[in-house]
């Protein structure tokens, strides 16, 4: 079976999505890429996550041809591809329509960093892409959401803020690999919750200062980290 190892990694990660109450039903999606082979395993559409098993996951390449499978990929499989094609270091992508990220989407408001849970993984405001036109809805529309994507990071890091939400749709999220990618957005729902329940105490509330935010968020990212345990072995080391 091709890809094997990938194929139980992305099931898995899609498995976490609903552990986690993100997903009803089948209302999302996970894949992974091997940059290697320039291949992606993502779960096929419409299929009971109970019922999933790794030989069950479909694997194409960057441009859409399955490869290996006998079931149909996810519907999202060109919104992954444009996100894998655009986005070089990326590799795994996760798709919900979680509850406090999709109001966010449906409101059309980015998600602002009001604490240091959402500076610790997301550094700056998670974005919202415009509304797609009536032209990009009626040919390519999955596609035509990667691009709209893409546009909303044309002056942002997608390592730096690995999530986004695509206007009157839901997040998208994504990483290293399957795992991280389903992480995020885990953690997108958390802070989205978060983000919601204060601006309904406080319609007022400020950002964090910027300062605030970027020590947390370098303290968990880049050369700089010192959180947990591989940034204390290199405190050991240097002792």
């Amino acid at each position: 079976m091709l890809l094997e190892r990938l194929r139980e990694e992305v099931l898995e990660a899609n498995l976490e999505l609903v552990r986690r109450g993100l997903v009803l039903y089948t209302f999302g999606n996970a894949s992974g890429i091997s940059r290697d082979q320039g291949l992606v395993v993502i779960k096929p559409s419409g299929v009971p996550y109970e019922k999933l098993k790794p030989g069950d996951m479909v694997v194409t390449d960057l441009a859409g041809a399955i490869i290996e499978g006998a079931l149909l990929p996810s519907s999202d499989l060109p919104t992954h591809l444009v996100l894998y094609r655009n986005f070089a270091t990326i590799g795994g992508v996760a798709h919900t329509h979680s509850e406090f990220a999709t109001a966010w989407a449906q409101s059309g408001r980015s998600l602002p960093c009001l604490g240091t849970t959402h500076a610790d993984y997301f550094h700056g405001p998670v974005p919202v892409t415009e509304f797609l036109t009536a032209e990009e809805i009626a040919g390519g529309y999955e596609e035509n959401t990667g691009t709209a994507i893409c546009r909303a990071f044309e002056q942002l890091d997608p390592e730096e803020i690995p999530g986004v939400l695509v206007r009157g749709h839901g997040p998208f999220a994504w990483g290293p690999d399957a795992t991280v990618a389903a992480r995020n957005a885990v953690i997108l729902e958390a802070v989205a919750r978060l983000s919601y329940y204060t601006t309904a105490l406080s319609p007022d509330a400020e950002p964090l200062p910027a300062v605030l935010h970027d020590k947390h968020f370098r303290r968990k990212h880049g050369a700089t980290a010192y959180y947990g345990q591989v940034a204390e072995k290199k405190v050991e080391k240097k002792t």
